[in-house]
Formats: C-alpha cells, structure tokens, sequence
C-alpha cells in the first residue's frame, strides 16, 4: 500500500492516476513473458483492466496471476514507475469499462476511436483486478 504522505508514494499514486497507458506483463504456461499496453484505472489501492474476455493475457492468468507493470519512462528515463501484483478475474455485474471515473479518464480517447465507454464495455467485457505486492520506483 502506498503512503501519500511519502514523497515518492505520493508520486507514483499521482502518475498512476494520470497516465493513459500501463505496460501489463503476464506469463505464458511455457514460462515465456507477454507484454501488452493498456488501458487501466487505479483508485488509490489497486488497478482496473478491461480485456477482452478470450486473449493471451486472460489465458496467462488463468494458470498465473503474477504479474508486473510499468509506466511508460518519464523526465527522459529519470521517473520510472514499475509494479509487482496478483491479478484476479472479477465478473461483478458493476464492473465495466462504462463505470463512470472509467468511462470519463478515457473518453477523450474513445472519441477519437469514433467508440463510445458501452462499445468498449461490449467488447473489453473481462474486468482484471491488480492487487500491487511490490512498487518499484527510482529518480523520484
């Protein structure tokens, strides 16, 4: 868990709340890593992911819910912000790329796809939860 009252904590909240785009690794059944950009939200103690419900990353984590994730290098390379996790399945009924702080971190993105938050929802039906086990941090 992150201490806001930390300078560095308060920095990667502040970064995981504003980027766009999160690096999410899992691993494959033969050990082998899969890296993908995504879309994700975080509320201050774990991040949201919207999959489609039958890709590689789902597959992974059906067989291993480690996981690790990065945010793109800022400050050219002097703001890295990485992060170790359990990911978990949710299938709440609630939980959908058209939930609301989802829906309005991303719509200026979804506008420009010509998509609206309930096409994504449609599509990217499989809500990941990550729960961070490890925040790794440097030039902060």
């Amino acid at each position: 868990m992150l201490n806001l009252n930390n300078k560095r904590d308060a920095h990667i909240d502040q970064r995981l709340r504003s980027e766009p785009m999160i690096w999410f690794s899992t691993v494959r059944p033969d050990g082998r890593p899969h890296l993908v950009p995504v879309w994700f939200f975080w509320d201050g103690a774990t991040m949201l992911i919207f999959s489609q419900p039958d890709n590689q990353k789902i597959r992974n984590l059906r067989n291993n819910p480690a996981v690790s994730l990065a945010l793109e290098a800022a400050n050219q390379g002097e703001d890295i912000v990485m992060l170790e996790g359990t990911a978990t399945l949710v299938d709440e009924p609630g939980l959908k790329a058209s939930m609301p702080a989802y829906a309005k971190k991303y719509d200026a993105l979804l506008k420009r796809m010509g998509m609206s938050a309930t096409q994504m929802a449609a599509s990217y039906s499989q809500a990941i939860r990550i729960t961070p086990t490890r925040f790794i941090a440097w030039g902060v």
